[in-house]
């Protein structure tokens, strides 16, 4: 398997991307619901994050795959971001969940920011942020509220 951080990759297609994202499920911390959850996140200068699910048995901790690879990446200083792939154990396309997609909002220009989900088998439907979190709540909702 690769590193977790992956750097200096010049040419990240789909394809090497949704690999990442199943690869990374390996990883995943998931001893109460036995769902495994793997994400790649992509950064602009081309470094890649993966990131698993990490449960806890109070259940409200639980961290999902897509927000552990951002948070490991934002972490490191990295703060503008190209794509992410989702993959999960179910044979069906994984979507983030709201907080994710939420997370995904702070930093991705929802425009240009692909969402690809990923089945085992590697076939995988695109999306943009935008078109999974329209009417996003972003700084600029938050600046219209400042008086």
């Amino acid at each position: 398997m690769l590193d977790n951080i992956i750097r200096g990759e010049i040419f990240m297609t789909d394809q090497k991307l949704c690999q990442l994202a199943i690869e990374a499920k390996q990883n995943s911390y998931s001893p109460y619901s036995h769902f495994r959850v793997g994400a790649a996140l992509l950064t602009e200068d081309g470094a890649v994050y993966q990131g698993v699910n990490i449960e806890n048995v109070a259940f409200s901790p639980t961290n999902c795959a897509e927000r552990t690879a951002f948070f490991k990446a934002v972490s490191e200083g990295k703060r503008q971001f190209k794509a992410i792939a989702i993959s999960g154990d179910a044979q069906d396309y994984l979507y983030p969940c709201g907080v994710c997609r939420q997370v995904m909002a702070e930093f991705c220009d929802p425009k240009t920011f692909q969402i690809l989900l990923v089945k085992p088998d590697g076939n995988f439907k695109k999306f943009t942020l935008e078109q999974l979190l329209p009417g996003a709540f972003t700084q600029n909702d938050l600046e219209k509220g400042i008086q």
